[in-house]
């Protein structure tokens, strides 16, 4: 959901550099891959191959899990090597290559994104590592719903023998030819409310659980929830029942473009501006605010706002607007 937004959005600036920000990295869209990985490892890597004349001709996204920082001696980063099988790949960081002194092993340099993280200088933390506890939550409540699920929601009871002799027990193979029955005719989702036919001795004990072991279903709503919020994402857009109404929904959805997407896709694009400065100096990108859909009843409120402002120019309302 993030990712896509953030591929969603108009890019601005440098003609060329919007060329190449917007074009494909591996048949998915740059920005929608960096901002996933940063999402998901903390850590996005931004190959920047350059022709023959020295000039950035693509941008391709490397794999986070895939690239490991190679530090000087002071600790700042001096290469970055891109492992994959038994081949190394070593990349030079983009702030730190000089134009025209590109040499035939470095012909291709990185620019590293990264999120904050308070324990690593060179890697950064990713919303999954974060939200690490909630996920094993979840999984577990979707391991255990679905256990339930295949013994029709309950330990659906204990087959009893009481013989008419007092301590007469089963024999080893009578227990376990019974127990391969049960398994074969009865167990499972497929045999669920399927008759039993019981022999002298035999009888069957009805169980259920406790209401306490069915609040599985609620464990993994708040699970979700906690998940949800550290991707940046509000709760009430994933959908939960008794969550979202129409209301809450839309400025749900406002909150997750201005402080989710937007900020994501600025960090993104200063990122790669600041890479690709070496080329063009002073060079910034941007996103036009004004075709993001979501955002459209902000300007509505800007431009109202600015209109009913008696005390401005004509030309002043239009700087104000962007017009």
């Amino acid at each position: 959901m993030v990712a896509e937004g953030v591929a969603s959005l108009v890019v601005t600036g440098e003609d060329a550099a919007v060329r190449l920000v917007s074009a494909e990295s591996g048949g998915q869209g740059l920005m929608e891959t960096i901002a996933a990985h940063l999402l998901l490892h903390g850590n996005g890597y931004v190959d920047v191959a350059v022709d023959a004349g020295g000039r950035p001709g693509e941008l391709f996204a490397l794999r986070p899990e895939r690239v490991s920082v190679e530090a000087d001696a002071s600790g700042w980063p001096a290469a970055y090597l891109y492992r994959v099988g038994d081949r190394v790949a070593r990349f030079v960081p983009a702030d730190r290559a000089a134009v025209g002194n590109v040499t035939s092993d470095a012909r291709d340099r990185v620019i590293h994104l990264k999120r904050f993280h308070p324990l690593d200088d060179h890697y950064g933390l990713g919303c999954l590592g974060a939200a690490a506890g909630a996920v094993a939550i979840h999984n577990a409540a979707t391991r255990w719903n679905k256990a339930l699920l295949d013994n029709a929601a309950r330990p659906s009871g204990a087959l009893v023998y009481a013989p008419g002799e007092s301590g007469a027990t089963l024999s080893a193979d009578q227990y376990d030819k019974l127990r391969a029955e049960m398994d074969a005719s009865f167990a499972g989702a497929a045999n669920a409310g399927r008759p039993m036919l019981l022999e002298g001795g035999l009888s069957w004990q009805a169980m259920s659980l406790t209401p306490a072991d069915m609040d599985f279903v609620g464990l993994k709503a708040a699970a979700a929830r906690e998940i949800a919020l550290a991707f940046g994402v509000p709760p009430l857009l994933l959908g939960l029942p008794g969550d979202a109404t129409y209301a809450n929904y839309s400025e749900a959805n406002r909150a997750l473009w201005r402080q989710t997407i937007v900020p994501l896709a600025t960090k993104i694009l200063d990122g790669i501006a600041g890479g690709l400065g070496a080329w063009w100096p002073g060079m910034t990108l941007g996103i036009d605010l004004d075709r993001v859909p979501a955002l459209a009843e902000d300007r509505e409120r800007l431009w109202a706002q600015v209109t009913a402002a008696d005390f401005l120019t004509t030309e002043e309302k239009r700087v104000m607007v962007r017009v």
